[in-house]
C-alpha cells in the first residue's frame, strides 16, 4: 500500500459532505480532527453517525489472520463490502494476500493506494477498463491481477482489447455454482472450451479456477462441499491436461470462499491433491470485518466451529428520538439513508441517557423511511425524546456504502480515527 497516498486521506478538510462530524471542527483536517480524540457522545458529533468499534474491528481482523493461517489459506478479503483503502492497509498488515473486488472503479481506487494484488471477483470484457489494466501491468512490474472468465465470447472481447499489450492478463475459469446460479461456466466441458479460448491467445494466461460457493442453490453443508470438490476436481483436471504449463506461471490458483462458508473451503482445499505447482489456497470473505449483529451473525461458519472464535459486530448507528407521539410508538432520526435494511431492519440495542447506557428493553424497529425510524415501544420501554439510541445493522456491504467518513470509536467513546469509503 502507499503510504504516501494513505497520508493523504488525513490531509482532507472536513466540512458539510461528512455526516455526522461536529459542526465546529469544520476547516480541520481529518488528521487534526483524529489528534482531538473527541469523545462520541460530548465531543460535538450529531445524530445519525455511524461508528465503528475500534475494539471489535481489531478482534475481526486478528481472528481471520488466525483463520486463514491455522487452515493454510492465502487470504484476499473482498474490498467491495469496505471500499476503504485504510481497511485494506489494516487488512494486508494482518497477512492478506491482496484484496478482492469486483468491478473496474473499484480496482481503480485501490491502486491509486497502492494495492499490488487484486483478484476481480468478475468477468472483465469492458475494453476501456481491460486497457486501463493493461498499462498498469506494463508500467507496473509489481501489479498481479487476475479476473474470472467464463465464455468464449468474453475471451474474445478481451483478447481484442488486450491487443499490444506486453504482459498477459492471468485469468481463472469460473466454475457456476449450479444450474440457475450467477456468472460462471455451467459444466465441465465448456470450462475446458474456455481454458482452450484462453491458451489460443496471446493476451491471456490461464492461471487457475475459482467461483463463488454462496450462490450454490439451496445450499447446505452436503451440497456446498460437493461444488467446492467439482471445483477442486477441476483445476486437477485442468493440471493432468496440461492446461497450466504457461511460461513463467509459478503456482496454480483454486480461490472460493464468501462470508457463510469458508468453512467449508478450509475442508475441502485441505484436500487438494499434489499438482504440477504450488496452490495458491485463495479465500475471498469480505464481511468479516466489521461482521454484524443480523444476518452474518447468523450464518457465519463460526457458529458451526466456535472453537476456532468468534467475531464481533463493529458497528452502530446512533440516533436520536425526535418525536414520542404515544407510548407505543418512538421516532429516531436515521432511516433508509443511513442504515442498512436489504436483509434485515436495524435491531434497537442500548439507550444512552444523561452519559448512562442501558439496554433497549422493549423498543423494536418496524420500519425505515427515508431519513426516519419507526419503532415499536412496550409497556417496559423507557424511552424519551432525545436520547440517543444505538443500532445494530444487517449487512456491511451495505452499510459502509451509506458513509463516506466513519468515525472509529473505542469502547469510551473517545474517537481514535476516521475510515473514508470510496463508493
Amino acid at each position: 500500500m502507499s503510504t504516501e497516498a494513505l497520508a493523504r486521506l488525513a490531509e482532507e478538510r472536513v466540512d458539510h459532505r461528512f455526516k455526522g462530524l461536529p459542526p465546529d471542527a469544520d476547516g480541520l483536517t481529518l488528521g487534526e480532527l483524529a489528534a482531538q480524540r473527541r469523545n462520541l457522545f460530548t465531543g460535538g458529533f450529531t445524530t445519525p453517525v455511524l461508528a465503528l468499534s475500534a475494539e471489535r474491528l481489531e478482534h475481526n481482523l486478528a481472528l481471520m489472520e488466525t483463520y486463514a493461517t491455522r487452515h493454510g489459506l492465502a487470504f484476499a478479503p473482498h474490498g467491495k463490502t469496505s471500499m476503504a483503502p485504510q481497511l485494506f492497509r489494516r487488512q494486508i498488515e494482518r497477512g492478506a494476500w491482496g484484496i478482492t473486488l469486483a468491478v473496474p472503479h473499484q480496482v481503480r481506487v485501490a491502486r491509486e493506494f497502492g494495492t499490488r494484488r487484486v483478484f476481480l471477483a468478475n468477468e472483465l470484457v469492458d475494453p476501456a477498463a481491460l486497457k486501463w489494466i493493461s498499462t498498469e501491468l506494463d508500467t507496473d512490474p509489481d501489479f498481479h491481477f487476475i479476473c474470472y472468465v467464463d465464455s468464449v465470447r468474453g475471451v474474445e472481447l478481451m483478447d481484442a482489447a488486450l491487443q499490444g499489450s506486453s504482459r498477459p492478463l492471468d485469468v481463472v475459469v469460473e466454475l457456476a455454482a449450479g444450474e440457475g446460479a450467477r456468472t460462471g461456466v455451467r459444466t465441465e466441458a465448456e470450462c475446458a472450451a474456455v481454458a482452450d479460448a484462453v491458451a489460443a491467445t496471446r493476451t491471456l494466461r490461464l492461471v487457475g479456477v475459482a467461483g463463488y460457493e454462496g450462490e450454490v442453490p439451496q445450499a447446505d453443508p452436503e451440497r456446498v462441499h460437493a461444488w467446492l470438490r467439482r471445483l477442486v476436481a477441476l483445476a486437477v483436471d485442468f493440471d493432468k491436461a496440461g492446461r497450466f504449463a504457461a511460461a513463467g506461471l509459478g503456482e496454480i490458483v483454486v480461490s472460493a470462499g464468501g462470508s457463510a462458508w469458508f468453512d467449508a473451503v478450509a475442508d475441502v482445499f485441505a484436500e487438494i491433491p499434489g499438482l504440477s505447482l504450488p496452490v495458491l489456497k485463495l479465500l475471498r470473505s469480505g464481511a468479516y470485518v466489521s461482521h454484524d449483529d443480523g444476518h452474518y451473525r447468523k450464518i457465519t461458519p463460526f457458529n458451526r466451529v466456535p472453537e476456532e472464535g468468534a467475531l464481533e459486530p463493529a458497528f452502530r448507528l446512533w440516533a436520536q428520538v425526535v418525536s414520542r407521539p404515544s407510548a407505543e410508538q418512538a421516532f429516531v432520526n436515521a432511516g433508509k439513508r443511513d442504515a442498512a435494511y436489504d436483509l434485515d431492519l436495524p435491531f434497537a440495542q442500548v439507550v444512552r441517557r444523561d452519559g448512562v447506557e442501558r439496554p433497549a428493553t422493549g423498543v423494536s424497529v418496524t420500519s425505515l423511511s427515508d431519513q426516519h425510524a419507526w419503532l415499536r415501544t412496550g409497556p417496559e420501554a423507557d424511552l424519551e425524546v432525545g436520547d440517543w439510541l444505538g443500532l445494530g445493522l444487517s449487512h456491511p456491504c451495505t452499510s459502509f456504502d451509506k458513509w463516506q467518513l466513519i468515525p472509529v470509536a473505542e469502547a469510551d467513546g473517545t474517537v481514535v480515527d476516521y475510515i473514508r469509503t470510496f463508493f
